[in-house]
């Protein structure tokens, strides 16, 4: 599965950021947006070029980059723990929008598995900034608290990160099965159990 290069997410990030991150103003912030805006309407207008499938992969990457700059300025405009998950999600719904188009382009059984990796993938990363999210809110709260609240942000840690692994794990299960739908006969019972087996699902 393709993900935004290194070079879109950089520019995407140096747009939001052109204005400085710190101590910015309201007539800053606002100046930044309508930026992000401009660039995003260019990006759009250049995708006319494009035909078919090509055109909405383009326009998928301008709409994602642009949700990315938008989150990221937020993000330096006001720095918190839920604005960091919002700049992860963005580019999670990003990567996963065009890699959904992307998927486009291939056919039958390919463009299910194209699918599933693409899902999969998703649900892997809104599960990381879920957990890293609570992971942060529950430390904050220790440092204000007892070590018994100390203690039930630990537990809390412990179910976040359980309950991502549980995501991860079922999305890569139904990924496995989509695989093993290409066999035929012995081939794909044997795959199926190993899927099974491998993910507990006997």
């Amino acid at each position: 599965m393709n993900k935004f290069t290194t070079s879109m997410l950089a520019a995407a990030v140096g747009l939001a950021l052109s204005t400085g991150a710190v101590a910015m103003s309201k007539d800053e912030h606002k100046q930044a947006q309508e930026r992000i805006e401009a660039q995003y309407k260019a990006d759009k207008a250049g995708c006319d070029a494009a035909v078919g499938n090509a055109k909405d992969i383009c326009r998928a990457e301008a709409k994602g980059k642009q949700k990315v700059a938008m989150a990221e300025l937020e993000a330096g405009y006001k720095p918190t723990a839920k604005a960091r998950y919002e700049v992860r999600m963005a580019k999670a719904d990003a990567q996963y929008a065009l890699a959904k188009e992307k998927c486009d382009d291939q056919r039958d059984h390919a463009k299910d598995v194209c699918m599933k990796e693409a899902k999969a993938a998703h649900v892997a990363a809104k599960a990381d900034a879920e957990a890293s999210m609570k992971t942060a809110d529950a430390k904050q709260t220790a440092r204000k608290e007892t070590a018994e609240a100390r203690a039930k942000s630990d537990e809390k840690v412990a179910d976040a990160n359980k309950e991502a692994s549980a995501e991860k794990r079922e999305a890569e299960f139904k990924l496995a099965n989509t695989k093993c739908e290409a066999l035929t006969g012995t081939a794909k019972d044997s795959c199926m159990s190993n899927a099974k087996a491998r993910y507990g699902k006997l």
